[in-house]
């Protein structure tokens, strides 16, 4: 279950990375929180993402106040994708299903550290 909602962290935290900038870097808990409805459509079990998960993606994007904080719910969100079958094709849909501009590539292996 914690595997789950890291994959879901990881998703949330490449599009809001690339969307805000600001000080403080965001815990994983609060990363976590905000992801959990992500999962069914990251790993196509769904056919689109949940309004519960675009809406935490959205939450989540407002707490961003820095690219430190991009770069810490990328990695959060990093941890448990590949063991929970995330899948590229899916993970890639998400900044359009949610109306979110991210301004990379969404993918399983986005390197954390090159966000700015």
């Amino acid at each position: 279950m914690k595997s789950l909602l890291f994959s879901m962290l990881f998703l949330l935290s490449f599009l809001f990375f690339l969307a805000h900038s600001g000080e403080a870097a965001i815990p994983c808990t609060t990363v976590d929180a905000n992801a959990a409805a992500c999962l069914g459509f990251a790993t196509g079990k769904a056919a689109k993402p949940s309004s519960a998960f675009c809406d935490g993606l959205q939450q989540l994007a407002q707490t961003v106040k820095s690219v430190e904080d991009k770069k810490a719910i990328c990695r959060c969100l990093k941890v448990g994708a590949k063991s929970l079958g995330i899948q590229d094709r899916f993970l890639s849909r998400i900044p359009r299903a949610c109306n979110i501009k991210v301004g990379f590539p969404v993918f399983v292996n986005t390197n954390c550290e090159m966000i700015h």
